[in-house]
């Protein structure tokens, strides 16, 4: 017997998820718990796997299907497509991880001429029947035979302004079924072929558009957004229909356990009386409220709240469900593991753990860090004074201002450009999901809390306003206009939105940084508890080291001097430094700048008042403090051609010449770094002095002692840093004794270089410590220009799948990350307690710290807005080394 490939819903489980997909999966975890659930069967991803590689059904599929198709025609006591009693089915996609709106449904299926007809005659509801039947025609047409969905909603339109009637609703039965008659019209001028009447054929057509639809574009994008695997498959499942559209007994929605916005502890979600599921997901009405239920459905409405705290109680998190209404009686037809927001994810990981549902441990494991981006984002001023143009729903909090665009192309153009920008939809569609990801915000005029963008934009942590339904926008002018204002806000106009309130706001309102909360702070708190690595924070300023320490930094692992040089009160004493044609003159220049660098000293020390301060000695070649020598040789012509006074030309022309000599063909791989030091010993000697003046300074003042760490850049061979460690120890041992204090301090080196990597264990003989620059070890490790790679070639490198992710954001782990394991092992060879750090930018980024705890490492650093998901990452590495998992079994 060949491999099983179809389960009944009561044959699966949700530890069979890698196979049934998170739907499948979970539809049968509700049957074997008692939840009513529609029977059905699923169709694994393996399936879905073979058919992508293939397009074909791997063999024996066909029978399968079959078999468990007449099975589930024996349970319901009808035939697929029957004339006189038909069972319709929907087909779903239904992925390992969720991927809510990125594949393709098909509801309604086995409807047909005649069984249409049979299904009036059994219902005693033949605008039910036809209203099933011109849906499934056009959600068919659409999935399955490609056929803008468009041509139909246009087509809905004409037909009721030919019967006056306002809603879909108002539609009559006669109406409906001339409506049929117009879409199968549609499709066959634009598919070039009939409507399939088989059923089986509808079948066997609609799984393999849901297999497809794994590999749409969006799809693609999407897992590529999320980190998605490409080759898990989607699972398909096929469940015997029930319907929210036969009359005012029945009804849809879409419910989340808790607030997905806020999480707060209350049944939050929407629905629509005589509707299907798509009605209120797609937006294309305006559901209402689900506390309305409790007046509207009593009995449905109690049952669906006792649902609620069952399902929570068995997965243990907040759950997405959609549930259908059918002459009265509950139906679930989905729960999942709810998209949320960081402030929701927050607050419902530290209430579970207060209601006993989950400890500490699982709380911090659950809430991705990346999520807690979203709480470092801005909020209106609450000193601003505006007027809101309207106001929508609320559907995802937070404040944005940026420019009006109308479609997601353009979001996508502009946004890519760096252009800060606001779509602006009637409603998003799965397709508009490049759009969403480059703009600010999204406010749509229809849908609701559930909408499409409305999770979406929640998902990915922007602003979003639903149903602002005084928002009247035409597309192709591109403007839209607000009820009861003259004033129509273009393409490109400014303005503000305000998720948190639903105010949409004209022109530009000033921001503030967000507010911290309390459930914030605990699970940052619950994180130190557990975590082994530090986390330190990238700072040059005393502001930027305060603020990192407010985020809970325990150090500084970098502190760049050169970014003190370029301040302007300064950058003449530089510039004065490096024109100086002799070792004396360029100590005078030095001399100057020795208060300015002990000043920022001073101000670093004391921000980081009983914390580990490392300090990077000059990296820059010396170049870059110039001018450009283009713009030089312009401004000298000028000169020139004006006959400026023979000094001011002569030392324009010295400029040039200077700032000509030091231009190198490849500064990064140039005079930078240590090999500064050794060239002009006198920089160095003044900065490792300006350290200790000010180590000194702030010990004397507070009684405390800074803890002084002091780095060598770019060391590639033991010699340069033996000769580096010399000078700095004798400079710094210089100012201890004059001023007669006892200060300790380190002497170390950044590990940025592949040689350096390889003979860490001659290196650290005079190092002690390391901390691997991974920003330029990538560079040199790769072969690659950061500037330039990321400028031209990279992107269509990630687009061919030549590489998975950016080397510069994600730590490249078999090749620099092999390094990084390789310099840990040599090192520690020699000096067993050697400490170690990296302080790139991937000390602040999840998967690179759960890489390098692997390797011991002793901390991370990483820039101060990052420091509360480093601490969080560097939690969940430590928790995962000990199995502790997170994630909820519902996804």
């Amino acid at each position: 017997m060949g491999q099983k490939h179809v389960y009944d819903f009561n044959e699966g489980r949700v530890e069979l998820k890698p196979l049934l997909g998170g739907k499948g999966a979970n539809l049968a975890e509700m049957t074997s718990i008692g939840i009513p659930v529609p029977p059905g069967f699923t169709i694994s991803t393996a399936a879905c796997v073979y058919f992508s590689q293939n397009q074909a059904y791997p063999e024996g599929l066909d029978g399968e299907i079959d078999e468990h198709l007449a099975r589930l025609e024996e349970q319901m006591g009808k035939k697929l497509g029957d004339s006189a009693d038909p069972l319709l089915v929907s087909v779903r996609s239904g992925a390992v991880v969720s991927m809510p709106g990125m594949m393709d449904t098909v509801l309604n299926l086995g409807l047909n001429d005649e069984s249409c007809a049979g299904l009036a005659a059994i219902t005693g509801n033949d605008r039910f029947s036809w209203d099933s039947y011109r849906r499934f025609i056009q959600m068919f047409a659409d999935v399955v035979m490609g056929v803008d969905s468009q041509l139909f909603e246009d087509e809905l339109k004409r037909k009721k302004l030919e019967a006056g009637a306002e809603n879909d609703t108002d539609l009559t039965g006669a109406d409906l079924q001339d409506l049929v008659e117009r879409y199968k019209r549609i499709l066959r001028e634009n598919a070039k072929r009939d409507f399939p009447q088989d059923p089986r054929e509808q079948l066997d057509m609609a799984i393999k558009a849901v297999f497809k639809s794994w590999d749409n574009p969006r799809a693609k994008y999407y897992r590529k957004l999320n980190d998605i695997a490409d080759d898990l498959g989607t699972a398909v499942t096929v469940q015997s229909m029930v319907f929210g559209n036969k009359g005012e007994t029945s009804g849809t929605g879409v419910a989340f356990t808790r607030n997905p916005s806020t999480g707060d502890d209350e049944f939050y979600g929407e629905f629509l009386m005589n509707a299907q599921g798509e009605d209120v997901v797609a937006g294309v009405r305006h559901p209402r409220p689900l506390p309305e239920m409790k007046q509207a459905m009593p009995s449905a409405f109690r049952q669906l709240s006792e649902i609620r705290g069952r399902l929570e109680a068995h997965y243990r998190d907040m759950q997405d469900i959609e549930f259908t209404i059918e002459d009265g009686c509950l139906y679930m037809l989905q729960t999942r593991t709810g998209k949320r927001t960081a402030a929701a994810a927050v607050k419902i990981a530290v209430d579970m753990v207060g209601e006993g549902m989950i400890d500490q441990n699982e709380a911090v494991a659950r809430i991705d860090p990346q999520q807690l981006d979203q709480l470092m984002h801005p909020m209106i001023d609450p000193g601003a004074s505006y007027e809101a143009l309207t106001t929508g729903l609320n559907a995802s909090p937070g404040a944005a201002v940026g420019k009006v665009v109308f479609d997601a192309d353009t979001a996508e153009r502009l946004g890519g450009q760096g252009e800060k920008v606001i779509l602006v939809r009637w409603e998003t569609t799965p397709d508009d999901i490049h759009g969403v990801v480059h703009a600010q915000g999204v406010i749509t005029s229809s849908g609701g809390m559930t909408s499409h963008a409305a999770v979406v934009a929640r998902g990915m942590g922007k602003p979003c306003i639903a149903g602002a339904s005084e928002v009247h926008i035409d597309a192709d002018t591109k403007v839209f206009k607000v009820d009861g204002y003259e004033v129509l806000i273009e393409e490109g106009d400014w303005i503000t939105m305000d998720g948190t309130t639903g105010e949409v706001i004209r022109g530009r309102v000033p921001l503030v940084p967000p507010r911290i909360n309390e459930n914030f702070q605990r699970i940052l708190g619950w994180a130190d508890e557990c975590r082994r690595m530090r986390v330190r924070t990238n700072a040059d300023t005393p502001d930027d080291a305060r603020r990192a320490r407010e985020f809970g930094a325990e150090g500084i692992g970098l502190c760049r001097t050169e970014h003190m040089f370029m301040q302007e009160d300064r950058l003449p004493h530089v510039r004065n430094m490096i024109l100086a044609t002799t070792t004396q003159e360029r100590e005078r220049h030095l001399d100057k700048l020795l208060p300015f660098q002990r000043e920022d000293f001073d101000g670093i020390f004391r921000a980081m008042q009983g914390l580990p301060v490392t300090i990077r000695l000059l990296d820059p070649p010396l170049h870059e403090f110039l001018p450009d020598y283009t713009g030089l040789m312009v401004e000298i012509e000028r000169l020139r051609l004006t006959e400026a006074p023979a000094k001011e030309l002569q030392a324009k022309e010295a400029l040039a010449a200077k700032v000509k000599t030091l231009t190198e063909m490849n500064p990064m791989l140039g005079t930078r770094g240590c090999r500064l030091g050794i060239v002009y010993p006198e920089i160095y000697a003044m900065q490792a002095r300006a350290i200790m003046e000010a180590a000194c300074d702030v010990q004397k003042d507070t009684g405390e002692a800074p803890l002084v760490e002091i780095m060598i850049p770019l060391v590639g061979f033991a010699k340069e840093l033996e000769v580096m460690r010399a000078l700095v120890v004798e400079t710094v041992d210089a100012v201890l004794r004059e001023r007669g204090m006892d200060i300790a301090y380190l002497v170390g080196t950044m590990v940025e270089l592949p040689r350096a990597a390889l003979t860490a264990d001659q290196i650290v003989e005079h190092a002690d410590f390391f901390s691997f620059g991974t920003n330029d070890l990538t560079q040199t490790t790769l072969g690659f220009s950061r500037d330039d790679a990321e400028g031209k070639f990279l992107t269509f490198y990630l687009q061919e799948g030549i590489l998975e992710h950016n080397p510069f954001e994600r730590l490249d782990q078999s090749g620099v990350g092999a390094l990084i394991g390789i310099a840990a092992e040599k090192s520690r060879s020699v000096k067993e307690g050697i400490k170690l750090g990296i302080c790139g930018e991937h000390g602040g980024e999840p998967s690179s710290i759960k890489f390098v705890d692997g390797f011991g490492l002793d901390y991370v650093s990483c820039s101060p807005f990052r420091v509360p998901v480093a601490r969080l990452a560097a939690a969940q590495a430590t928790l995962a080394q000990s199995g502790v998992d997170g994630g909820p079994k519902g996804e």
